[in-house]
């Protein structure tokens, strides 16, 4: 039997062009292909019912922050809210409405606008989980050396709104237009006469997302305020909102709450912890107070002396206090760590009226050879058994004294700093996960890292930053970790550690707090200056310890009031909104 079928094969116009390259064997790079297979899919993708960025991530975002992102991009048409409760990851679901809108190439200028202790993290959580590396920061060199011209120059900024919002800065900032707008603590928005509100109100933007756990503070008005940036007249005018919406004589209570919760709900979302259970085991910590050896404490006070006495020669500019706060930190991590910095400013022209002081403080510190908390945190590593430790210090130089230490007592570690490639992170992530017991570690690994396979941790220094301090707990203390969480805390006697331990722990009960809280409690207390700063103040201004202690009291006292008043916030928000605002 003889088959008669002949197929005619038709092409599209252009095709004889890829047969052409194809027969010639001009193929594309593989990176070539992949992005052109993916611009290719997402022209398939017309809206945002799948998110294209979720193949793009370093980790995996939970159910409910993909949802939120989608509900920004889809119903909110890129200009909404994120609520949810502290610790539930609104930063996360900022990035993946910006990875998305970049990756779809409909954001190109992106401003993130931050509280000053935020800026840093910010763009840790772009660079770590996002891929998202070309973002600059107001404070970066590059910036700085640009002037003015910066705004304009860099499309992806992350800024301070603090310095944003500057008389001459925020001019300039306002005559630009930005493809997308973030602001985080959106709740320093609440007041619409004020500088901070006008200032993001006049941006030109095309999308806008404010983050906030604590959209109300005090009054109804301030959530008018908040979303008449977003959308402007959603609740119409201000008298019309208050006539509508608030009870006469009370401005905390609601009324209409039907009609209210239904116009807010097409700007915001909130979850609760309750509602998404994101349940974690309890944490425990142990401040483990040392005394000094008799040398140590002479070099602490020798150093501390020095310190106060260039404050009060007037040699507190900016970079000078700066180099006297690294002192006053290093003193408090170990001899070598002090003795490195002290060498450099021998040698430095600024210092030379300090050189014989300098040389005096060098020889005494390098003939330390006590260490008492290095000997705590050996007896520590020797009672947890096989467990696994992570071991923080802030300090290169105290990292490698360790490493001598732990060498010298036969304790096998896994060094991890900033110096490492990629690839030398990850293999020593890997390692210390299926081999290793003891990761030691400067602040590195306080940054992107999962080590929820670890449950014991070691401050060996503290950062003078609660929330660097919270970061490094949240490395261990996160989803995925099955088991308590043991805290240890070394602080020498009458050190500045010493008393922060003290304001953090035994009056705040800090290492209780969920993650993130202790982020809103800093943001009510220090919104110019940051809480380092205010330590550091306290410290420098206190010569008798008397005057020391009072002033630490009245730093812990400040502290408390600010967490009771977040505190008194939160309660007020879950009375107003409940769990009515879901994605």
């Amino acid at each position: 039997m003889t088959n008669n079928f002949n197929p005619t094969v038709q092409l599209q116009p252009g095709a004889d062009t890829i047969l052409t390259a194809v027969a010639n064997q001009q193929f594309l790079t593989p990176q070539a292909y992949r992005l052109q297979l993916a611009a290719a899919r997402m022209s398939l993708i017309g809206g945002f019912d799948e998110l294209v960025c979720l193949d793009h991530l370093n980790f995996d975002p939970f159910p409910y922050q993909v949802k939120a992102a989608q509900a920004v991009l889809r119903r909110f048409r890129g200009r909404g809210m994120l609520c949810d409760e502290v610790g539930l990851g609104k930063t996360i679901e900022a990035g993946l409405i910006i990875k998305e809108y970049m990756l779809r190439q409909i954001s190109e200028r992106i401003l993130i606008l931050t509280p000053p202790g935020l800026v840093q993290q910010w763009r840790e959580e772009l660079t770590q989980k996002f891929g998202l590396t070309d973002f600059v920061t107001n404070t970066d060199e590059a910036f700085r050396a640009a002037g003015d011209d910066a705004w304009a120059k860099f499309p992806r900024v992350i800024a301070s709104i603090a310095a944003a919002r500057l008389k001459g800065t925020r001019d300039i900032i306002t005559d630009l237009t930005y493809d997308l707008v973030i602001v985080d603590e959106a709740h320093h928005l609440k007041n619409r006469s004020s500088v901070t509100w006008k200032f993001v109100n006049a941006l030109q933007k095309r999308f806008i997302v404010m983050l906030t756990a604590t959209p109300v503070e005090n009054r109804l008005e301030e959530l008018y305020n908040l979303i008449t940036i977003l959308k402007p007249g959603q609740l119409k005018t201000p008298q019309e909102f208050r006539r509508q919406f608030v009870v006469r004589g009370d401005p905390h209570s609601p009324k209409n709450r039907g009609l209210l919760r239904e116009l807010m709900a097409d700007v915001m979302i909130r979850h609760s912890r309750g509602q998404v259970n994101v349940k974690l085991p309890p944490r425990r910590a142990h401040t483990i107070q040392l005394a000094l050896s008799p040398a140590e404490q002479k070099l602490y006070q020798n150093v501390s002396r020095f310190v106060r006495q260039v404050l009060k020669d007037g040699r507190d500019g900016g970079a000078h206090k700066l180099t006297l706060g690294i002192l006053q930190r290093e003193i408090g991590s170990s001899a070598p760590a002090v003795a490195h910095t002290l060498r450099r400013l021998v040698e430095q022209p600024a210092w030379k009226g300090y050189k014989t002081q300098l040389q005096a403080l060098v020889a005494e510190a390098e003939a330390i050879t006590d260490w008492a908390k290095a000997e705590a945190l050996l007896k520590i590593l020797q009672s947890a058994g096989q467990d696994k430790v992570l071991v923080f210090t802030h300090f290169q130089a105290t990292l490698d004294a360790l490493a001598e230490r732990l060498t010298a007592a036969g304790i096998d570690f896994i060094p991890y700093y900033g110096g490492l490639t990629i690839e030398q992170k990850d293999e020593a992530i890997r390692r210390f996960e299926t081999e290793g017991r003891v990761l030691l570690s400067t602040e590195a690994a306080g940054e992107g890292r999962n080590l929820q396979f670890c449950h014991v941790m070691v401050n060996f220094d503290l950062p003078w930053n609660p929330q660097r301090i919270e970061q490094r707990v949240g490395r261990i203390h996160r989803v995925g970790q099955d088991r308590q969480v043991e805290i240890f805390n070394l602080s020498a006697q009458g050190t500045i550690e010493d008393y922060l331990l003290n304001i953090l722990d035994r009056k705040l009960n800090m290492f209780e707090l969920v993650i993130g809280e202790m982020e809103m409690i800093l943001g009510y207390m220090t919104q110019e200056q940051d809480f380092e700063a205010m330590l550091l103040e306290v410290w420098l201004k206190s010569d008798e310890d008397s005057g020391l202690a009072s002033g630490m009291d009245e730093l812990g006292d400040r502290l408390l009031a600010a967490r009771d008043t977040m505190r008194r916030i939160q309660s007020f928000d879950d009375t107003l909104f409940g769990e009515d605002f879901t994605a």
